[in-house]
């Protein structure tokens, strides 16, 4: 994302759009993190609530290294909200529950963007400045699909390893999250070198484009209404 709008060099053009792009990850990183702890609540664990990570302050949240991957490769993670299980009213079905709130939450968030696109291609002029609010809402639906691709990724510490680690053996599951800082480690190496690229932008995109399709079958017979 970074590397792309400075690509034509350092513009005008370019700083707004990474400024859009920065609030964007703000927002979603935080809404990402906050959902995780407020169903954590839910399942009876305030450990999140007492420390005071039920905000969308993105001071409280953002990550200093999964935010610069969001910025650089379009894929990146918050700082986890502190969860103790111990507390759960059901153990294993509440850590599913409270891994999969924040890649969902992104989903339902960029399928909202997908409706706002949608609805605001009929009346948002094709020019400046609204135009910008066409880019923010195509960047917005962009990083939250990405967001809920690259944490549902059985990868220590994303998401989707808490949701593995249920049903993994507890000797196997412990190690498995044991190393999880080296294994971002190397993650971070791997996206930098552009070995998960493919793989990555293809899943991201197929859930773009489902959930504009989603969209469309709610919009279409609508504007069919108005614009006749």
């Amino acid at each position: 994302m970074l590397f792309n709008a400075f690509r034509n060099g350092f513009t005008a053009e370019a700083f707004i759009q990474i400024g859009l792009y920065i609030v964007v990850i703000m927002f979603s990183l935080s809404f990402h993190e906050l959902s995780h702890g407020y169903v954590a609540y839910r399942c009876g664990d305030a450990t999140a609530r007492n420390l005071g990570r039920l905000t969308l302050n993105p001071l409280s949240h953002l990550n200093p290294i999964g935010t610069v991957m969001m910025l650089v490769f379009g894929f990146g993670y918050a700082t986890p909200v502190p969860v103790n299980p111990r507390n759960f009213n059901h153990y294993k079905r509440d850590l599913v529950f409270v891994s999969l709130a924040g890649p969902i939450s992104n989903v339902i968030l960029a399928f909202i963007g997908t409706l706002v696109f949608g609805i605001s291609s009929f009346f948002v002029p094709n020019n400046n400045p609204g135009n910008y609010f066409l880019i923010f809402i195509s960047f917005f639906i962009s990083a939250n699909a990405g967001l809920a691709v690259f944490n549902i990724l059985p990868i220590p510490p994303l998401d989707g390893s808490r949701i593995l680690s249920v049903f993994l053996p507890k000797k196997i599951a412990f190690y498995y999250l044991k190393y999880e800082r080296y294994i971002m480690i190397a993650v971070f190496i791997l996206l930098y070198i552009g070995v998960f690229d493919n793989v990555l932008v293809f899943l991201r995109y197929q859930l773009m484009n489902a959930l504009f399709d989603l969209s469309n079958l709610i919009i279409t017979p609508v504007a069919k209404m108005f614009i006749k």
